[in-house]
């Protein structure tokens, strides 16, 4: 049922008057007052000019591309490529150009929750949602809603490189495949002869970094190297996807664990923090220590040694998504595709050593 002006009136006890002179702008109202109406228009999912639904053209020539982090390589290939596949794929009325807008989250469930809004509130004709997801019930509830209802008014929602909303076909999901690609890594390094191994994972709170994790312990648990909760946990560091968790992981790691032959990074930009962690305490990769990253960023075949790593087809999965998004691609099967991830072995990872 579709909301009207008058039912946030209510919400709000205020006229319908005093909600439109708030969301136009053009009145001035009391702090207070803005602040009850502003609420009742989330509250109630309110969306500007609603009546337009029942035209034809319900939406607008607006795509909204979500990431985490634009400053990451990680995200900035995805959107560039979605960014490109959707200028492409323009046709139609008066070219069927889109202005596509990357809205950068900062990794904020709030900022998230607020974009996605706003592009409703701006009939969005489609939303591309970048990255792992923020692992929290309540959240993941309210992001399945904002879609529903954004879906619901004509636009199309894709996943990109984030877990399918479950029993939402509706929404297509290029999903990655971070469990396996994460187990072949470590059972490169576990072939290698490694069993000191350290894991410096991303936030806790993210699907990404739980699934990477994840098929790291599978991998582990298959050498008979599980060992109990608390080993598991001396072995293995949170912190955000940069240079710095990696530089600070890997300097704990070793004072955990002298002996420590082997680290796994949960992505190329912490490998190459830890890479020069142990540089700095004098220690050669790989002949002291192997280190192996995830993503595969343009970098990390240039680095010195060569970053051994999982690839991920980044420009090609966020090219898809801006097809999908814009229609010029017919939604895999089931709404969701699984994305296969390749090792990549080069330099940076060799047989253990015995140290002097």
């Amino acid at each position: 049922m579709t909301v009207t002006l008058a039912d946030v009136a209510a919400r709000a006890r205020v006229s319908p008057a005093t909600v439109s002179r708030v969301l136009n702008g053009n009145y001035p109202v009391a702090a207070a007052t803005r602040e009850r109406v502003l609420k009742a228009v989330d509250e109630l999912d309110y969306v500007l000019n609603a009546t337009a639904s029942s035209l034809a053209a319900a939406t607008s020539d607006l795509v909204g591309i979500l990431v985490n982090d634009i400053a990451d390589p990680f995200f900035g290939i995805m959107a560039g490529a979605a960014q490109g596949a959707i200028c492409e794929s323009a046709s139609g009325r008066a070219g069927g150009e889109k202005l596509a807008v990357v809205c950068n989250t900062g990794g904020s469930a709030e900022r998230e929750l607020t974009y996605l809004t706003l592009l409703q509130r701006q009939r969005a004709a489609a939303v591309v949602l970048t990255g792992g997801a923020l692992e929290d019930p309540g959240h993941i509830a309210a992001v399945a809603a904002k879609l529903a209802r954004l879906a619901e008014a004509g636009s199309r929602i894709v996943l990109c490189g984030r877990p399918a909303l479950p029993g939402d076909a509706s929404v297509a999901a290029l999903a990655f495949d971070n469990r396996s690609g994460a187990r072949r890594l470590t059972e490169h390094l576990l072939a290698l002869g490694h069993r000191r191994i350290g894991y410096i994972a991303g936030p806790a709170d993210r699907t990404t970094t739980r699934h990477r994790l994840e098929g790291h312990r599978e991998a582990m648990a298959a050498a008979g190297l599980a060992g109990d909760a608390e080993g598991q946990e001396r072995a293995t560091l949170h912190g955000p996807y940069d240079r710095r968790c990696g530089y600070d992981a890997a300097l704990e790691l070793l004072r955990r664990d002298p002996e420590l032959t082997a680290i796994v990074a949960a992505n190329d930009t912490i490998a190459l923090g830890a890479c020069a962690a142990l540089r700095d305490q004098g220690l050669r990769v790989p002949d002291d220590v192997s280190v192996a990253g995830f993503d595969d960023l343009p970098f990390s075949v240039d680095a010195v040694p060569g970053l051994t790593t999982v690839r991920l087809p980044l420009y090609e999965a966020g090219a898809r998504a801006g097809r999908l998004a814009m229609g010029t691609e017919e939604p895999p099967p089931g709404g969701v595709a699984t994305i296969a991830a390749e090792l990549m072995v080069r330099g940076s990872t060799a047989g253990p050593r015995a140290r002097p």
